[in-house]
């Protein structure tokens, strides 16, 4: 019995020394991690263009000993270090920036202007937080490099192109990443939380994001004079039905317990308040959780285009069609199993008070993609607190709002995010192969 609590007492000063050694070397990491930090907001790249972005990360992937496979699926870079028998695991980080007009006045405050895969000059900014995604990665993956005898298994890191767009992760799958590589038995990834303070997590078991499916929809009627509508289709009129319509879609044919969300974000007709237009194009986004659900939403959206269209004589040949874009993502499920190892570990080193459990949003995040093929990988993302404690005590006094993601004044506090991030992810990795000794 003694001997039992010797190894015991021995065992809990190893992990304190372990804890007290992990936290001093991540903070020598720190000054190089800043400096990239800043390098990256200062120069970010729009979906599909992250050229330098990727190429910066792999050469300093190679540095750490990863073997880098380079312009994966475009611009993406997979990265793979095997330190003996235990569990594959994935780590993902995006790369792409926005196209916002950075307004946070800081001194590395980007200024970059970049052609869109479009043809379009934008103004460019990392104002979704993957910079620090980007450095937590690096971070997390010379931190595992140089300390292998923390864990065991094999490694995947991948940096994917064009989060934003939706289209990164499967274009990286379509090339073949489970294939060429290997079925990972794990996949983790983190977002910046703009609403959480630096040293919390949030997390959310089960459905967390939602579906997203980005849609278009053209009304063509009988274009002619204000004076003499009779004489018209009037497409305008058939568009404000529509928009009505749909929502009685959410209110009255999906069950009230399922989330279903459709919003009509753009409306082009017309030219002149006088001339009834012959074509009015509409943009929306179509959200929900479940396949049952979003396939019952895209059905009843185009019946009652088409019952619509039907009622203002439009001939057959000129009904609306839906038009979804590629760029849809399913929903993000954070396998349970999975959140219950990762987060008994996070309450270890961060304090249970400082995990946050949260509601699911109707956002959207690509990073399902990576749980959704036939070999059902078990995925989990998280959230980093990203606010510094004086600003958010600031805030929580006056009642400012925080800029929240997508915003041109989102800007975190990047040293405790950055350090805050890789302690999460390096204890997520220890935390999963420990438990498969």
């Amino acid at each position: 019995m003694k001997k039992s609590l010797v190894i015991l007492f021995l065992l809990f000063l190893s992990s304190i020394h372990m804890q007290a050694q992990n936290v001093k070397d991540i903070k020598k990491m720190l000054p190089e991690l800043l400096k990239s930090y800043q390098y990256i907001h200062q120069h970010p790249e729009l979906s599909y263009k992250e050229f330098k972005t990727s190429k910066l990360l792999a050469d300093k992937m190679r540095s750490y000993g990863f073997k880098v496979t380079e312009h994966f699926g475009g611009t993406g870079i997979v990265a793979i270090l095997k330190n003996g028998k235990g569990p594959k695991i994935l780590i993902r980080t995006d790369m792409d920036a926005l196209p916002i007009l950075e307004k946070t006045g800081v001194p590395y405050a980007s200024k970059v202007r970049q052609v869109d895969v479009e043809g379009i000059e934008q103004p460019v900014m990392h104002a979704c937080g993957h910079d620090v995604h980007m450095n937590v990665w690096l971070g997390t993956a010379k931190y595992l490099a140089t300390h292998k005898n923390e864990w065991h298994g094999t490694l995947m890191m991948i940096g994917q192109p064009a989060e934003e767009r939706g289209g990164g992760a499967d274009a990286m799958l379509k090339a073949g990443l489970y294939q060429q590589f290997f079925v990972p038995d794990y996949a983790i990834a983190l977002h910046v939380n703009s609403g959480l303070e630096v040293g919390k997590i949030s997390y959310c078991p089960g459905y967390a994001m939602a579906n997203v499916d980005m849609a278009k929809m053209v009304f063509t009627g009988r274009g002619g004079h204000g004076a003499y509508p009779h004489k018209t289709i009037d497409p305008i009129v058939m568009s404000a039905q529509f928009i009505t319509d749909m929502q009685s879609i959410v209110s009255r044919e999906i069950s009230p317990v399922d989330p279903a969300v459709i919003t009509v974000g753009s409306i082009h007709g017309g030219t002149k308040g006088n001339i009834i237009p012959s074509q009015v194009t509409l943009e929306f986004t179509i959200r929900s959780y479940t396949d049952k659900v979003r396939n019952h939403l895209l059905e009843a959206i185009q019946r009652k285009a088409n019952a619509i269209a039907a009622s203002f004589n439009v001939p057959k040949k000129d009904y609306p069609v839906l038009q979804l874009k590629d760029t849809y993502t399913p929903a993000l499920y954070n396998d349970p199993e999975l959140v219950g190892k990762v987060i008994g570990g996070f309450k270890k080193v961060f304090g249970a008070n400082n995990i946050i459990k949260t509601d699911p949003v109707m956002g959207g995040e690509d990073f399902s993609r990576y749980g959704r093929t036939k070999e059902k990988v078990p995925v989990f993302m998280y959230g980093l607190g990203i606010i510094s404690h004086e600003r958010m005590e600031q805030a929580q006094k006056t009642g400012e709002k925080l800029p929240s993601l997508h915003s041109d004044k989102m800007i975190p506090d990047p040293e405790p995010s950055i350090f805050n991030g890789i302690k999460a992810m390096t204890n997520a990795v220890i935390t999963l192969t420990q438990n498969t000794k």
